[in-house]
């Protein structure tokens, strides 16, 4: 199925890490307007929730239902994907064919958009989120 992805970018990177691999993101757009307009060629469009609306709210750890101010990068969540699986930075840096000092970087990056005091954290964080999956 070929899809249009709708929505800010930060919901539609987490959208696009919970799709099924036989669904082809055709293109994405920030807006339904600008969707609409392109007369790309697809079978249906994927909205992403709104901004605004309620979200659910996990009474455990609120902290985790902060708003990330500025969105992960594709290559900062392929970092935390494999982050996720235990990998060290070098076996990451291998993977990603960048230096282990890139992964550093990457790994403090997003330890910091999303508030993590360290790995074992932003991946939490980061799976409560929906920004990837285990």
């Amino acid at each position: 199925m070929r899809v249009l992805l709708v929505g800010p970018a930060f919901e539609r990177a987490r959208l696009r890490a919970q799709l099924d691999r036989s669904i082809d993101v055709v293109r994405e757009f920030a807006t339904l307007a600008d969707a609409r307009a392109s007369e790309v060629d697809a079978d249906a469009m994927l909205v992403t929730p709104v901004r605004g609306q309620p979200r659910r709210r996990d009474p455990v750890d609120p902290v985790d239902d902060i708003e990330i101010q500025e969105p992960l990068t594709s290559r900062e969540i392929q970092v935390l994907q494999l982050l996720a699986e235990g990998l060290p930075n070098k076996a990451i840096a291998s993977r990603l064919g960048i230096s282990d000092q890139t992964v550093k970087f990457h790994v403090a990056s997003v330890s910091g958009k999303l508030g993590a005091a360290n790995r074992t954290d932003a991946v939490r964080r980061a799976v409560r989120r929906g920004l990837i999956a285990l």
